[in-house]
Formats: C-alpha cells, sequence, structure tokens
C-alpha cells in the first residue's frame, strides 16, 4: 500500500493530515494526487461519495498554489451550500498551518456584502456554489483570469439540479486555467459533453464501476401494500434501536406529513424541504449533525449536497422515478470505510424498479421479512438491557444514593426489579405492538395489487393514447410553463422540480411535453389553479417563471 509521502505529498501537509489521523491514502487518493500534482493534466475521477474525494484534490490545490500570491488561483465549484462549507472545513484542516494559505467559501443564502468583503482582502483557493459565484462575477466582484486550476465537485449532482450552463458560463471565465479536474459518481451524458468541449484528453480513472453503489452498502427491500408504507417505515425505525440516518420522500408534502406523524409518536426527527429559510435549514442541520435528533425526513433536492458522517442507514420511503437518483440516496451512508444500511419500502407495482436498481448498482437489493411486533419489542429490550449495561457510573455522586436506594428496594427481589425498569422503559412499545399485525405481502395480498397494477396501467395507456379520461373525471387540464431543457432539466428532474414546488401528488398528471424553452404539463382539472399559484410569477435561477392554462391563456403549440 502506498504512502502520502510516496505519492508525493510536502512535509508540511504530512505533519497535517498525520495529525488528523491520516495514515494510508484511499483507491481515490492514491490514484488521482500522483496525476494533479502535475498541475498540468485535466482529470475526470469517478468514485462514490465518501471515498475521500476532497483530499484528493485539496491536498494537491494546497501544494500547487504559489502563496506568496494572495489572488484566486484555485476555484472549487460543488452543488450545495452544505458541501461548500465542508470542503472549506476539509482544507483549512488539512493545509500546513505555518503556511499562509487562505480559503474562502461563497454560496448563497446569506450576505453577499460580507463574502466580498472577504474576497477583497485576498485568498488563495474559492470554494464557491454556481449561483453565488456566477453573481460575483456579474457583480465584477471577484476576478478569475488567475485562475489555474478549477475543480468540478459531485459534479452529475450540479446538472441534475440545472446548474449546467452555469458550470459552462463559469468555465468560458477562467480562460487560463492549467488543469480542469472533474469528480463524480456517475457519468451520465451531459458531463461527457461537458468534458470534450471544455477539458483536453482528461486523464480518467474509475474507483469501483461507474454508477456502482459502494461494497460496505447493504441494500435491502420490504415489500408490502401501498396502504401500510407509515407502519412499515415505524417497524424498521423501531426494529432498529440507534438508527441514524435519513427518510428520503418525494415531496415537500410528504416530508411534512411523514414528519408530523412521527413527532406526534415521539420520535426524535425533523425535516428539510424547499419551503425552510436557510436559517431554518441550518438549524435542521446543526440538530442532525450532532445527533439531537436521530432522523432526518428529506426530499431529493433538498438533501443534495449533504455530507454528514456515521449515517447508519437511509430508507426509501418511495423508490425515486430516476433510478440514478437511488445510487445518490444510498451514497449517504456506508462512507469512510464504515458500512450502511439502504432500505426501500416497495409496492409490487415498483417491483421492475428494484431490478433497474440492481443492474445499476450492479449488486443485489435483498429481500426482508417486515418484524413482527414481537421481533420489535425483543430488539428494542435487549437494546436497552446492554444499554443500562454499558452505562458509565464510574464518575458522579451514585453511591451517595445507594442508602436510600437499598432502603427503598429492601423489599423487593433483583427480578422485580429488572420487571419494573422494563415495564417503565417498554410500556409504550408493548401496547403498541400487542396486536400488531402482520405487514408482509401474501397470496391474496400479491393478487389483489397485481389487479389494481392492472387496472392502474390500463388507465395510464387509455390516458398516453387518447389524452383524456383520469378516473372518470374527464378531460386533463393542458398548462404551459416558460422552462425546459435549457434550463438544465431532463424528464426526471423537472417532474421532481413542479411536485416539489407544488406539493401535489405525480399521480394528478399526464403527460409532459419537454421542448428546449417551454413545456406543456397534462393535469387533472381539479389541481390545475394549485401548481398555476404555486408557480407562476415564481423565480427559477434569476428567471420568473411563467405558467397558466395552454388553451386559454397563451402558450400554444
Amino acid at each position: 500500500m502506498n504512502t502520502f509521502e510516496a505519492l508525493g505529498i510536502e512535509e508540511g501537509l504530512l505533519h497535517s493530515i498525520k495529525t488528523l489521523g491520516f495514515t494510508q491514502p484511499t483507491p481515490i487518493q492514491e490514484k488521482a494526487i500522483p496525476v494533479l500534482l502535475q498541475g498540468t493534466k485535466d482529470f475526470i475521477g469517478l468514485a462514490q461519495t465518501g471515498t475521500g474525494k476532497t483530499a484528493a484534490f485539496g491536498l494537491p490545490l494546497l501544494q500547487l498554489i504559489k502563496k506568496e500570491d494572495r489572488f484566486p488561483q484555485a476555484l472549487i465549484v460543488c452543488p450545495t451550500r452544505e458541501l461548500c462549507l465542508q470542503i472549506t472545513s476539509d482544507l483549512e484542516k488539512f493545509k500546513n498551518k505555518k503556511a499562509s494559505v487562505f480559503v474562502t467559501a461563497v454560496y448563497g443564502g446569506t450576505s453577499i456584502t460580507l463574502q466580498i468583503r472577504d474576497l477583497k482582502k485576498g485568498t488563495h483557493v474559492v470554494v464557491a456554489t454556481p449561483g453565488r459565484l456566477i453573481d460575483l462575477i456579474e457583480r465584477k466582484a471577484i476576478n478569475l483570469e488567475k485562475i489555474h486550476y478549477v475543480v468540478l465537485d459531485e459534479a452529475d449532482e450540479m446538472l441534475n439540479m440545472g446548474f449546467k450552463e452555469d458550470i459552462e458560463f463559469i468555465l468560458k471565465n477562467t480562460p487560463n486555467r492549467q488543469s480542469t479536474w472533474l469528480f463524480s459518481a456517475t457519468m451520465p451524458a451531459e458531463i461527457r459533453q461537458v468534458s470534450k468541449r471544455y477539458m483536453d484528453k482528461p486523464f480518467e480513472i474509475t474507483i469501483g464501476k461507474t454508477n456502482a453503489g459502494a461494497a460496505n452498502i447493504d441494500h435491502q427491500y420490504y415489500a408490502t401494500q401501498h396502504h401500510n408504507r407509515y407502519e412499515v417505515l415505524k417497524r424498521i425505525i423501531d426494529f432498529n434501536p440507534g438508527i441514524y440516518g435519513i427518510v428520503f420522500a418525494r415531496t415537500k408534502a410528504d416530508t411534512q406529513d411523514i414528519a408530523e406523524r412521527l413527532t406526534r409518536e415521539g420520535y426524535d426527527i425533523d425535516a428539510i424541504h424547499g419551503d425552510l429559510t436557510q436559517q431554518q435549514r441550518d438549524k435542521v442541520m446543526g440538530l442532525f449533525r450532532d445527533k439531537s435528533i436521530q432522523l432526518l425526513i428529506a426530499t431529493d433536492v433538498a438533501a443534495r449536497g449533504i455530507d454528514v458522517t456515521g449515517i447508519t442507514h437511509v430508507i426509501n420511503y418511495e423508490l425515486p422515478d430516476d433510478v440514478e437518483v437511488y445510487t445518490h440516496r444510498s451514497g449517504r451512508t456506508g462512507r469512510a470505510g464504515k458500512s450502511g444500511v439502504s432500505v426501500s419500502i416497495v409496492t409490487p407495482k415498483e417491483t421492475y424498479r428494484l431490478r433497474q436498481i440492481e443492474r445499476l448498482v450492479n449488486t443485489r437489493v435483498h429481500k426482508m421479512d417486515i418484524p413482527s411486533g414481537k421481533d420489535v419489542c425483543r430488539k428494542q429490550f435487549f437494546h436497552f438491557i446492554d444499554k443500562m449495561l454499558q452505562a458509565d457510573i464510574s464518575h458522579g455522586e451514585y453511591e451517595a444514593y445507594l442508602p436510600t436506594l437499598k432502603e427503598k428496594f429492601a423489599d423487593i427481589n433483583k427480578e422485580e426489579i429488572l420487571q419494573r425498569v422494563a415495564a417503565l422503559e417498554f410500556d409504550r412499545f408493548l401496547k403498541y405492538y400487542e396486536n400488531a399485525a402482520d405487514l408482509n405481502m401474501r397470496g391474496d395480498d400479491r393478487r389483489t395489487d397485481r389487479r389494481g397494477d392492472r387496472a392502474e396501467r390500463t388507465t395510464a395507456r387509455d390516458r398516453d393514447t387518447k389524452g383524456r379520461s383520469f378516473g372518470g373525471n374527464g378531460n386533463y387540464q393542458r398548462l404551459f410553463v416558460n422552462l425546459g431543457t435549457k434550463d438544465g432539466f431532463y424528464k426526471a428532474s423537472f417532474l421532481q422540480f413542479i411536485l416539489d414546488m407544488s406539493d401535489l401528488k405525480k399521480e394528478v398528471l399526464g403527460r409532459i411535453d419537454m421542448k428546449e424553452m417551454t413545456s406543456w404539463i397534462e393535469i387533472e382539472p381539479s389541481s390545475g389553479k394549485k401548481m398555476i399559484k404555486a408557480m407562476d410569477g415564481k423565480n427559477y435561477r434569476g428567471r420568473k417563471i411563467r405558467m397558466n392554462d395552454a388553451e386559454t391563456g397563451g402558450g400554444r403549440k
């Protein structure tokens, strides 16, 4: 196994990373660092999140920049504020403490004036989100002409979020870069196009198989009927005491509904979605990072860029429409060599997506039996006993209370004391699960669900071929919107965007017809006004969204 010293890392940086406990490079670091230290080669690194990518590009950057020249020499572009702050924090830890190296983070949701002031003081490395960086470029508050090194981190995430044009704009405004380094978990066609246009014969490495899931993630699924999803979610949580994870839901309405129900039932959880202000989001993420809450309920859009260590479970309340999104969800766990579990709650009509996911991540998704009520109580009981036995009683003034305790329990034997402790801790569980139903799919359930699935497919086929007949409620309403593929959307990301904006369910939609600058959406008439109200007049990347009825309010084909 190579060492960081053998890779060419200088002494000052070696001292810093040894202090952090870095002893041997990860595979991505071992392959990337010698290439990147040359400073002249374009580079593509394909690897899952949590494999040490920040050190793979961060250490070479810190070594290559000229400390005596206090102007931006390196630019790191990443999709979200959270990742921006995480990278900045990591670079601060990596850098040689004796060398005067300055790293500045610029991102949306906070004062641009303060960030401009920080840039004016002089800096070597800028870590930025695309939108805020472009704002600074247009204000002429940052000069990128002397940027030598550009890093695009989580490039596939940035494209999924609609930043393709932004990335191209940034690359056009760094005319004197000596090398471009692109890191991504997957390699969709859009990234390949960007690399061909702006990179010169890039050196490409792949850690693991492209798009493959991390080897230390156990992929599981629980099959159930649609109306049992929430109860299955509770079983999964209760059967995994000590769980620390993220539950992914499709829309912000779903996240709020799940969070409210779980909170009412006493779980330590919170939700993040598009309606939260940056201050509210930061507060929730702070509580999650310090484990004051054990579960975060999130949409895919809101969760992008979250980099939290120690996540034990990712739970897919529903499978995503775009199976590639599954790799991003599951990649939140099993990081830095630790093991993790990716769990999906699946109805029979979603089973075909499991096969797609297995092909994508190149691994088996294991079918699990939904725990019974007795299984849950047993698991919780033994977890509590283990916790009690491991409790640290070496400090504190417990001995001062022993005489009183002995007096109180003088007439009660040890077995009864244990029973009373168990009753206090488990009364809620025992009562709730006393007559708990079996939620596993049986033969009759499968037949019923398959009949429902066939009926749904027939209805969908009728809608697609005839353009009408939604559950007998009449024709679809057709909406026009001035957003299209040129805004960085493709069908799956556009669908997620309009559902998040409107809090509507996917079931109310029919066909979506996307063009370069515009799109047409079929929607159940009773939901049309709600979607128009939610979207018309809002801003998307500095442009006002215009949505109206395609037949009466303009926007006809």
